[in-house]
């Protein structure tokens, strides 16, 4: 008999006698106290808040089946964390299978429908929490809510994304007669100046797109059958709301975003129309989506007038980090423990991006990279080293499940603000021992492709947003037609005549990531508020934003809602207001 089904066993009797016999505070107490012996909670969970003297029968009964959750799924939690790491970093067929097994054992916990209602019940009937257990009980029963999908629908959908998956891992696009990886034809369209020829590499980047596009539709039908069971009108706002959003609030914001964004973007493209007209040789009306470098136009095209990869291309990989420790340090963000078990240098069998990881919750943060001496490696170390020092500071006295960033959005805003800064001048300058009368030269250049960078990337996640919500209302629309009319519609290109294709199939997100990519831009919103309190600290990196943002950002954790969060760490409720003002100076 496993250890974790034993003490589920326990619980339940121990349920079912306080259910019957009642308990005063005092008999609570020191059954609490005999559980979390018994389990080794006193080791895995830090002491908690003092309880009101009073509370009744049904925040009795929560409180300990919450003591017993926090211990136990922190030990899977670890369990996970571990064997994910040994995977990302060697490899090895038994790593991923480890690490398979350890989240399929996390899933399974939080799947007993029983445990669920049952937590339902407690919550919606329990008195005298503190505000702290109360937050962690709302926590937990979201995690049971996410896992609560019908066995065989959760089986079949995974059996969909894992052939889809496949397809396009071992996906090789055709161009005349040639297989190119994906790497390959976008170094391509960088370099190629004849249309015509951009044009065929771009339509051979999309046809990956015809082949899944099907498929994924109906994936997305059997997502909607799933969600439909428990309750929600389709997948989308099923996932929308595990994310802690509400929908109509989301679709406000974003609402708000393409109308103050409209007018700056429809300026800039012009300019860059413009631009690319002369690059190109043609006519600005005639500029088609192959003229933009990227497939999806969601990065802005490299400025002629600077390559910031100059300013790291001498550079060891060794200093890029470096470099990053130094900044880190001046903050007093003590970026070097997260790199005392980090993975920052390519290595065969490894992965080959990059992320952060909290392997405990109690200070063994890691970082995975694969650095060059590059602008964009530069940016990522930072990026990642954000999401580091974020987890590194928050509280380690609260619950397990508290300890965390206050949502996805928020260590992704704190993720991007630092990684920005690896094109910031008088950064590069400060940090990066850049030649100031080199940087200064394209200091304008800069700024203003630091600019174009955000209001292409915005413009691209409304496309993404309204496209994947519109999937899911309606899998059976014409969807060739509609993601065009959205590509038309914020991203001003043009549709190239009598294309009808399954172009938005070609973005993997909407199978591996699905209904996830507005988190991206509501952490540039969350950001551009944070700099906006920091103000000519953060642009000119005094030291005291370090604890600025650890006290206000970082120590918190999850203890509060993400929008309370917000308001107490900006004085305002998340919104585009902040990070469209940035974009008009």
């Amino acid at each position: 008999m496993s250890r974790l089904f034993f003490c589920k066993l326990n619980l339940l009797l121990l349920l079912f006698v306080l259910f019957f016999a009642g308990l005063t505070a005092t008999t609570e107490a020191q059954t609490r106290f005999f559980f979390q012996n018994r389990l080794r909670s006193k080791a895995t969970t830090p002491s908690q808040p003092s309880k009101p003297k009073t509370m009744n029968e049904e925040a009795v009964k929560l409180k300990v089946f919450l003591d017993l959750y926090q211990a136990e799924v922190f030990e899977l939690f670890k369990r996970s964390s571990y064997a994910e790491w040994d995977a990302m970093t060697t490899g090895k067929e038994e790593a991923f299978k480890r690490s398979a097994d350890a989240k399929l054992a996390l899933a399974e916990y939080h799947s007993d429908k029983t445990q669920y209602n049952m937590i339902k019940e407690l919550r919606g009937r329990a008195v005298g929490l503190t505000e702290i257990d109360q937050r962690a009980a709302e926590r937990m029963e979201l995690q049971y809510a996410q896992n609560q999908l019908p066995p065989e629908l959760l089986k079949k959908m995974l059996e969909m994304l894992s052939e889809i998956e496949k397809t396009f891992q071992n996906h090789r696009p055709q161009l005349d007669g040639r297989e190119y990886t994906n790497n390959d034809l976008l170094e391509m369209l960088e370099k190629e100046t004849d249309s015509g020829k951009r044009q065929k590499i771009w339509e051979t980047l999309k046809q990956i797109g015809e082949e899944v596009d099907d498929h994924v539709i109906a994936l997305a039908k059997v997502r909607n059958e799933a969600a439909q069971q428990l309750g929600f009108k389709n997948y989308w706002e099923m996932q929308i709301v595990f994310q802690d959003y509400k929908p109509d609030e989301l679709l406000a914001i974003f609402d708000e975003l393409e109308k103050t964004t409209a007018p700056i973007f429809t300026e800039m493209k012009k300019e860059l129309d413009n631009e690319l007209a002369v690059k190109f040789g043609i006519p600005s009306d005639q500029l088609m989506p192959w003229h933009y470098d990227n497939p999806f136009f969601q990065q802005a095209p490299p400025s002629k007038e600077v390559d910031p990869n100059l300013f790291y291309k001498n550079k060891t990989k060794e200093e890029i980090i470096a470099i990053a420790v130094k900044y880190y340090k001046h903050l007093g963000l003590p970026y070097e423990e997260v790199l005392k078990r980090s993975d920052m240098f390519e290595r065969t069998g490894k992965n080959q991006h990059a992320f952060s990881i909290d392997m405990d919750t109690l200070g063994d943060v890691r970082n995975l990279c694969n650095v060059k001496p590059t602008a964009e490696w530069m940016d990522t170390v930072l990026h990642e080293g954000g999401h580091g020092v974020y987890s590194l500071n928050c509280d380690q006295s609260l619950p397990f499940n508290l300890r965390d960033s206050a949502h996805i959005f928020t260590t992704e805003g704190i993720a991007m603000m630092f990684g920005a800064k690896a094109r910031t001048p008088q950064w590069m300058i400060r940090f990066a021992d850049a030649d100031s009368k080199t940087v200064n030269a394209v200091a304008d250049a800069l700024r203003k492709q630091r600019q174009r960078e955000q209001l292409i990337f915005c413009r691209w996640t409304i496309v993404m947003l309204n496209f994947e919500k519109a999937l899911y209302e309606n899998p059976d629309a014409d969807l060739k037609t509609l993601w065009w009319e959205m590509v038309t519609r914020y991203q001003l290109l043009k549709r190239p005549d009598g294309r009808y294709a399954g172009d938005w199939a070609s973005k993997p997100h909407f199978v591996i990531a699905p209904v996830y990519y507005h988190n991206y831009m509501l952490g540039e919103l969350f950001a551009a508020q944070l700099r906006q309190v920091l103000g000519k600290a953060f642009i000119n990196d005094d030291p005291k934003i370090g604890k600025i943002l650890t006290d206000k950002v970082f120590f918190p954790g999850a203890k509060y809602t993400w929008s309370k969060f917000v308001e107490q760490a900006t004085g305002q409720p998340l919104s585009p207001k902040a990070f469209s003002n940035e974009l008009l100076q």
